[in-house]
């Protein structure tokens, strides 16, 4: 485990996990101190900011025409930049103005494999925003310090950290990312399915909010041991009306199955690929899951049968990138090998 200085627990610095759909923030010694989506309304005609998070997410779909309600961050990456800073700007002016934080230090979690585009967009915008000095750190290996891996000694770790925008899974040794594949097959997909399922086989038309509700209660990638029901409204297809539904968790196991088997097929794909002097370490301490998709019942169960190894969910696995991140800011002279911008820029 590192080892943590605790005169540095007073420190202002800031970790943020800038999720596809969840934008989380941490202050060392405070904890998680913000988490809501990653969602901003905007108005049209003058550009202001109306709210960001869980109200904004609210105005999705049911806005006028003077009024953007988007969500800036898609399959892990910042679509719309504009409106990344304006949310990651009124995100950190809001926790700095609460905690009495200027200029502070920022650590922000980020897809492997960033491009070095992608990677100006980032830190421009949250050195807009008011920081000092910001850090990259690749997403699977901010899960992995947030679900307590001691990344850096001489042995190899597995973690699969299903988000909103990407699935990525990352083998990890001495501080650093051995091997590692992202795939755009994550939570927003599987709402996507589901979505999808409802319209085909019931002619009913549901948001996405209402798919990711039914993804958390009945979702499953096995089949549970008594099928879970759900009552659904949405809109009928033929009369336009509006018409409630019951769902079953065997139902949603049907419309996500295809997406889930490519998250087992990327675990096992990582895997392969895996130099043998890990994969013995792999086998003893088996696969960890973090990431929202981890709460999904029976994804463990599944990936158990495919792989064959043990596979543990990570405390609090919807934290784990924005408490890695966080975690390095503790050490951070220690830990810069593991940040991507540290790296490409020495």
């Amino acid at each position: 485990m590192f080892k943590f200085n605790l005169f540095n627990l007073v420190s202002k610095d800031i970790g943020i996990d800038l999720g596809t759909a969840n934008t989380l923030v941490t202050i060392e010694g405070k904890g998680i101190v913000l988490n809501e989506p990653s969602v901003i309304a905007i108005n049209k005609n003058t550009g202001a900011i109306l709210s960001t998070g869980f109200e904004a997410k609210d105005m999705l779909g049911r806005t006028p025409e003077n009024i953007k309600a988007v969500k800036p961050l898609q399959d892990g990456v910042i679509a719309d930049f504009t409106a990344t800073q304006l949310m990651l700007k009124d995100i950190l002016s809001r926790v700095c103005r609460k905690y009495n934080i200027t200029k502070p230090r920022v650590v922000v979690g980020v897809p492997f494999g960033i491009t070095e585009v992608e990677e100006r967009a980032v830190q421009e915008s949250v050195l807009q925003a008011g920081a000092r000095e910001v850090y990259l750190i690749e997403e699977p290996m901010a899960a992995a310090i947030g679900a307590n891996i001691d990344v850096a000694e001489p042995s190899g770790n597995i973690i699969v950290d299903i988000g909103g925008g990407t699935t990525e899974v990352a083998v990890i040794s001495l501080g650093g990312i051995v091997v590692s594949y992202s795939i755009k097959t994550a939570g927003d997909e599987l709402d996507e399915d589901i979505v999808n399922y409802v319209k085909r086989e019931l002619n009913l038309a549901i948001g996405m909010t209402t798919a990711e509700e039914i993804k958390k209660n009945i979702g499953c990638a096995k089949p549970l041991m008594t099928d879970m029901s759900m009552e659904v409204r949405g809109r009928d297809y033929a009369t336009g009306l509006p018409k409630t539904v019951t769902l079953y968790s065997s139902q949603i196991l049907n419309a996500m199955n295809a997406s889930i088997m490519k998250i087992v097929d990327l675990v096992k794909l990582t895997l392969e690929k895996t130099p043998p002097e890990l994969s013995s370490d792999i086998m003893e301490k088996g696969i960890i899951l973090s990431g929202g998709g981890a709460l999904i019942q029976n994804l463990d169960k599944l990936l158990m049968d495919y792989t064959g190894m043990p596979v543990y969910i990570a405390e609090e696995p919807l934290n784990c990138v924005v408490r890695g991140a966080g975690k390095t800011l503790a050490d951070i002279d220690k830990l810069k090998n593991v940040f991507v911008n540290s790296r490409r820029h020495r």
